[in-house]
């Protein structure tokens, strides 16, 4: 899976930012042709976002365009000339306020028809359904099993916050009055066990006070506790710290790495079905564990400090 700590959103309308989100450390841009443009400025911002994907340096970046939903005029104009002019920049579209399984479909077979007109590799260009209400939450196990090409679900707490009336202006924070535990705790794990479910990816949304980093950092940690892959951040501020708080520590991947070691070993070299490193014993769960901590280490660059070696005869 591509590495998704950290998905920072750009206005389509704004050459400046789009440019400064190519030296920036995120590992996800994406150009966003929807709540971030205004009305009259769509078409414009279509085209910002084919050249700079065409002429932009993207490296180690994965490349993403977030059109409107399909129940607008725009969407179906956003996807083909995007995919037209650049589609052979490009990693993912995202398509907003999920609802329906259909909506996917409906980007799928958009996508095939450009691709095989355009004599693009077939399916290669990904899907991220954004889940926005409560209509989409509801059918969220049929949504991310609607296409091949989906590879995350992202959640949109704002636009879902309203539409299940919650009693809140702040988006990502606890409503007022709400003292027994997590108010999105529901939602966060209805997200992701349809996620995992089906081999994809769950990714937060964004945290809007852009300027504390302090309770952006707490509220990442809610879902990264969680497993969830990676948020949403608005500001470069945010960068850092969810790139920190979505990648293991280096203590945690050393013991992943070497969990697999060892068990590699007890399996292979001695032919048993657990093992033992230091005083803990590991088994077959311990190794799957160890490949989630150890595979997030790897594609957040980290590298080992420590060497296994096999316990003496």
């Amino acid at each position: 899976m591509r590495s998704r700590r950290t998905t920072l959103a750009v206005p389509g309308s704004n050459p400046r930012f789009i440019e400064k989100a190519q030296g920036l450390p995120a590992d996800e841009v994406m150009l966003d042709l929807e709540d971030a443009v205004a009305p009259g400025a769509k078409e414009k911002a279509r085209a910002n976002v084919v050249a700079a994907l065409k002429e932009g340096d993207w490296t180690g970046k994965v490349r993403v365009v977030r059109v409107n939903d399909l129940e607008t005029h725009w969407a179906y104009r956003d996807v083909i000339e995007v995919v037209e002019g650049a589609g052979a920049a490009l990693d993912c579209v995202m398509l907003p306020k999920v609802s329906d399984p259909s909506h996917v479909r409906w980007l799928d077979r958009l996508l095939t028809q450009i691709e095989r007109a355009m004599g693009y590799e077939v399916g290669r260009i990904g899907i991220e359904a954004q889940i926005e209400d409560a209509r989409g939450m509801v059918a969220v196990e049929a949504i991310a099993a609607s296409s091949p090409r989906l590879e995350s679900l992202v959640l949109g707490p704002g636009d879902l916050m309203a539409s299940i009336n919650m009693k809140t202006l702040v988006v990502g924070e606890q409503p007022p009055g709400y003292t027994e535990g997590d108010a999105y705790h529901y939602i966060l794990m209805r997200i992701l066990m349809a996620a995992r479910a089906h081999d994809l990816q769950a990714i937060d949304g964004p945290y809007f006070n852009v300027r504390d980093v302090e309770a952006f950092t707490r509220v990442a940690r809610r879902s990264a506790a969680l497993g969830f892959d990676g948020k949403w951040v608005l500001h470069p501020s945010q960068i850092e710290a969810g790139n920190a708080v979505f990648s293991p520590s280096q203590e945690d991947y050393d013991r992943a790495e070497l969990i697999l070691d060892a068990y590699d070993h007890s399996t292979r070299v001695e032919g048993r079905g657990a093992a033992r490193l230091g005083d803990e014993m590991i088994d077959e769960a311990s190794r799957k564990m160890a490949l989630v901590v150890a595979a997030k280490g790897r594609a957040a660059g980290l590298k080992r400090t420590s060497v296994f070696e096999p316990p003496s005869a």
